[in-house]
């Protein structure tokens, strides 16, 4: 089996398993997750993207606003097209639009910032600081616009851990991701190169 066929088997069976959880369990589970928001140690004005919970991911809201009350200033992915992200700050009382895959974000009005912390949505990951999102690729090339630039954020992955699997089969554009948070708690993975 080719990679991206490996890829999307596994996106598929993490995902039946995410969404086979309890929708009030995956409350308390996200719940959990906010209340890991001073484990993460951000500083002042860190710009924090974030993501509104799509399907049965997990809902990092109330782990965003509880940032936003540490000082943080937050930002919402905002897809232009179908190989672009940027992120646009989300501030209090701001419409939201829709961003596609059932997305919703600031609209054009609002200021793109660099996030120094990523809180990355994913579909499957593994021990090593691998993951699978959605298969588009768009964080993927928006951390890569990033370090192209010179800029290192901090790159968390937000999951279940029903979601994590063995091994996630890895290319050369993958990037990966060197801490996780689940309702378990937050833990770092060493990367090697």
């Amino acid at each position: 089996m080719d990679i991206k066929a490996l890829k999307k088997e596994l996106r598929q069976e993490a995902l039946s398993r995410r969404d086979a959880l309890d929708p009030a369990w995956r409350v308390e589970a996200s719940l959990s997750m906010a209340e890991q928001a001073g484990a993460l140690q951000i500083g002042p004005n860190e710009i924090v993207s974030g993501f509104w919970p799509i399907q049965s991911e997990a809902d990092i809201r109330p782990l965003m606003f509880a940032l936003r009350a540490q000082g943080a200033r937050l930002t919402l992915p905002a897809i232009l097209d179908k190989t672009t992200i940027v992120f646009r700050e989300l501030v209090r009382g701001a419409e939201l639009i829709d961003m596609g895959f059932g997305t919703s974000g600031p609209g054009p009005e609002a200021e793109v910032l660099d996030p120094t912390l990523m809180l990355v949505p994913l579909a499957a990951f593994d021990d090593r600081g691998q993951r699978i999102g959605y298969g588009a690729g768009h964080y993927d090339r928006a951390i890569a616009r990033l370090h192209a630039r010179g800029l290192k954020p901090r790159l968390i992955g937000i999951a279940f851990e029903c979601q994590r699997v063995e091994t996630v089969p890895d290319q050369p554009h993958d990037v990966p991701i060197p801490e996780f948070l689940t309702e378990r708690g937050l833990r770092s993975i060493v990367l090697t190169p």
